[in-house]
């Protein structure tokens, strides 16, 4: 009887540490979509909110302005532009008129094309507590490609850490 008991308790235990750690995965699993659509519904006046039209013409707008990489792939997806080869704009438009929560939206959205919520932001480094020595070439060079920065002639890791560090107070600004 006592260890039926123990096993039972085992077991809630173990039961609630996956509902927790599945609920802490959840909020930042469609992260991209919801900031997207939470920024849109910020956007739209009140008075519009409850009109899927001007919702869809609203987005529209605002994905031909999106130069953020994640945020563009997202409004492709969704067919927010005009190069879109599918679009389920009014999947997403019409629940946010109905005043359906933003991460609702996106776990619907992601029913109909799993490709939204697998969007993520990239990690902004820390630079205060980052040691250049201990990342991968392919990071460095990532590093030097975001800034717009070539390394001729760079043919080991110890070239690029060099680059990195040489043109690294052009693009971080330290914090005292």
């Amino acid at each position: 009887m006592e260890l039926s008991l123990r096993a039972t308790l085992l077991s809630l235990v173990a039961i609630s540490l996956m509902c927790s750690c599945f609920a802490a995965a959840k909020d930042v699993e469609c992260e991209v979509c919801t900031a997207v659509l939470q920024r849109l519904y910020d956007s739209v006046s009140n008075d519009d909110r409850t009109n899927a039209a001007k919702i869809e013409a609203k987005l529209k707008k605002d994905c031909k302005e999106i130069h953020q990489p994640q945020e563009h792939r997202f409004c492709y997806y969704v067919g927010g532009l005009e190069e879109s080869a599918t679009s389920t704009i009014n999947e997403l438009a019409k629940p946010l008129s109905w005043g359906m929560p933003v991460d609702k939206v996106c776990e619907r959205l992601r029913k109909k094309d799993t490709q939204i919520c697998d969007l993520k932001y990239e990690k902004e480094l820390d630079w205060s507590t980052l040691d250049i020595n201990k990342l991968k070439v392919k990071d460095l060079k990532k590093i030097l490609g975001d800034w717009g920065e070539d390394c001729k002639g760079c043919a080991e890791k110890s070239d690029f850490v060099k680059k990195v560090q040489e043109v690294k107070s052009k693009y971080v600004k330290e914090e005292l």
